[in-house]
């Protein structure tokens, strides 16, 4: 648990800490600035669905989880929730976010993903928010997406669907990769030949 100020209060402290330290309503706090002392952990994790617990319950308000979504920070493989004066530390058993929603759109170099986070933010697949495929426990692919900083989303596994049937052949670095293009990037799944055997 945390060991002083207003976040060793709780989740009420917690709350009270990082609404004073989104003071930009419109955009994120600055938080790749903020370098506080370290106050030790708190009993928060962020399932693999994407669902906030504190203290082994769900937190319900998704307002609350917005909230705390915009001071999240992931610092040598760990992820802290930080104000300007602390820093706690979380537990993610995956990412910290998912993307729940795609919107293809076109412009004059071809299409371009949007993706919906599941704490409303929208992010545009690009060449800084690119998509990155790992390979899942039952073998299958699973794709993330780079919303900011160090911080990914888990594509859900519909959205998976969508982008393999979008998905197209092209030559990397020799091989014949099969991928996705958004916004003049192509972002590789896996080789031409296992996705052909997949299907």
């Amino acid at each position: 648990m945390a060991k002083q100020g207003q976040i060793n209060n709780g989740l009420e402290g917690l709350t009270a800490a990082a609404s004073g330290a989104v003071v930009n309503k419109k955009g994120l706090p600055p938080v790749h600035l903020w370098n506080p002392p370290f106050c030790g952990d708190l009993d928060m994790r962020i399932a693999s669905d994407g669902t906030w617990f504190y203290m082994g319950t769900p937190i319900g308000r998704a307002a609350l989880v917005r909230l705390f979504s915009t001071i999240l920070k992931r610092e040598d493989g760990k992820h802290f929730l930080v104000t300007p004066v602390e820093k706690v530390g979380i537990r993610v058993d995956d990412a910290p976010f998912m993307a729940v929603e795609m919107v293809k759109e076109e412009d004059e170099n071809g299409p371009v993903l949007n993706f919906r986070t599941n704490v409303d933010d929208w992010v545009r697949c690009d060449a800084e928010h690119g998509l990155r495929f790992e390979t899942a426990e039952d073998g299958g692919l699973m794709p993330y997406l780079h919303v900011r900083a160090d911080l990914w989303a888990k594509v859900t596994r519909a959205l998976y669907y969508d982008l393999v049937d979008m998905g197209e052949e092209r030559v990397v670095d020799g091989c014949q990769k099969f991928g996705i293009v958004s916004a003049s990037e192509f972002f590789a799944m896996a080789d031409a030949d296992q996705v052909r055997d997949a299907r």
